[in-house]
């Protein structure tokens, strides 16, 4: 199974192999693992790669349920997942976006920036659909006060681990695809930025046991993720695709707001007034003010620099939009025809012109009036000579002499 179109053979182990070939590479370790749970000698640890890890059984109501803590194993579930992660990026981009892209004719600049949002579109997709799932099943989304209460939330589901698994796999994914999908320098920063703001933030609602109000900020943040990459993959199919950016607007500034707010109400009060205070590594509990406001302050600053970044986008949008209408406004105004200006010699010679043509009619009328009024002479006229009607010529003719 290959992932890309080879034009070109490479040496091995060069720069340009590992790049056109490396979710091959990656694909032949998963199989490797994969076969590892054939064999009894090596089940063992092939499991540890593939299923997660650190799990006890308590008796429910409903019965026998299979809970889940964390634990240092947990990279290695996280390492596995990192492949399937690699080949779903390259599935995605060779079989969907690549296609697409061919279609669509676009700049080198905007394959990139449409490839990128294709990926995340797809991953923000899934991703808010399953945690929404979770929310649901998990009873967080009728009883909000669930989000605080019985903390430390120690003991998880499995469909919550593996949540918290395959997203902290796939952020750490997108570090290396930089390097695979060679990224322009220029936008090297700005991903690692977001890269690395996904990765602390799920790390630290995983570790400090507030998954609960975890899943609602990443449900809440990757569907207003996937309105913007929506909007802007429909924005380099056609230009003229303006309005989904307004509503991507609105849902911005409106998921800060909800994101602050559940952040403030579940830790800011509801872990303040909880009972369990204070610091226990052993039952996971850290609900202290130490703790409360880094992790308060850590998401309000988040929360205000994305807000910052979006005011600041917002203004320069508008800016370009202003020079915009003044450039056509000065252009309409270049091409509206205006009266020509004749010279003032031309415009008397074309009066006199006038003059003199109105004479000639009035001299032509007054002729006319005249050849009216005198009576006809007796004759007609022949060759330029007067005759009579009996066709003799009205002058005296001479008498020769004899």
């Amino acid at each position: 199974m290959a992932f890309r179109r080879r034009n070109k053979s490479y040496p091995f182990f060069s720069q340009e192999f590992l790049i056109q070939n490396h979710a091959d590479i990656v694909f032949s370790l998963v199989i490797f693992i994969l076969i590892g749970l054939m064999f009894e000698a090596t089940a063992k640890t092939a499991i540890l790669f593939i299923q997660p890890q650190y799990n006890i059984s308590t008796l429910s109501p409903e019965g026998e349920v299979t809970l889940y803590q964390y634990g240092w194993q947990d990279c290695t579930t996280i390492l596995f997942y990192f492949f399937i992660t690699i080949i779903l990026h390259a599935v995605v981009q060779e079989y969907v976006l690549d296609k697409v892209n061919r279609r669509l004719h676009l700049s080198k600049s905007k394959n990139t920036k449409f490839s990128e949002s294709g990926q995340l579109c797809v991953f923000h997709l899934v991703s808010s659909v399953w945690s929404f799932y979770i929310l649901l099943t998990e009873g967080y989304v009728f009883h909000p006060s669930s989000l605080w209460e019985n903390y430390p939330h120690v003991h998880l589901r499995f469909q919550v681990k593996f949540f918290y698994l395959t997203q902290l796999a796939y952020w750490l994914h997108a570090l290396p695809e930089i390097y695979f999908q060679k990224v322009r320098k220029e936008e090297i920063p700005r991903q690692l930025q977001y890269i690395c703001l996904y990765l602390l933030h799920i790390s630290a609602a995983y570790l400090l046991n507030l998954s609960p109000v975890g899943l609602v900020l990443l449900c809440l943040q990757y569907l207003s993720e996937l309105g913007f990459h929506i909007a802007r993959i429909f924005y380099f199919t056609d230009e003229s695709h303006q309005k989904m950016f307004d509503l991507w607007a609105v849902n911005f500034v409106f998921t800060r707001m909800v994101t602050l707010t559940l952040v403030f109400l579940a830790v800011g009060f509801g872990l303040a007034r909880a009972e369990n205070q204070g610091l226990d590594w052993d039952m996971g509990n850290f609900n202290t003010v130490l703790i409360r406001m880094p992790v308060l302050l850590l998401v309000s600053l988040t929360q205000s620099w994305l807000l910052w970044k979006f005011i600041r986008f917002q203004l320069k949008r508008w800016r370009e939009f202003r020079h915009e209408q003044v450039a056509r406004k000065r252009a309409a105004a270049k091409q509206t025809p205006r009266p020509l200006k004749r010279d003032s010699s031309e415009w008397t010679n074309t009066r006199a012109l006038i003059v003199r043509v109105e004479d000639i009619l009035l001299q032509q009328v007054y002729l006319g009036l005249f050849m009216c009024e005198c009576p006809p002479p007796v004759g007609h006229h022949e060759n330029g000579a007067i005759k009579a009607e009996n066709g003799a010529s009205p002058r005296p003719k001479k008498i020769k002499a004899p």
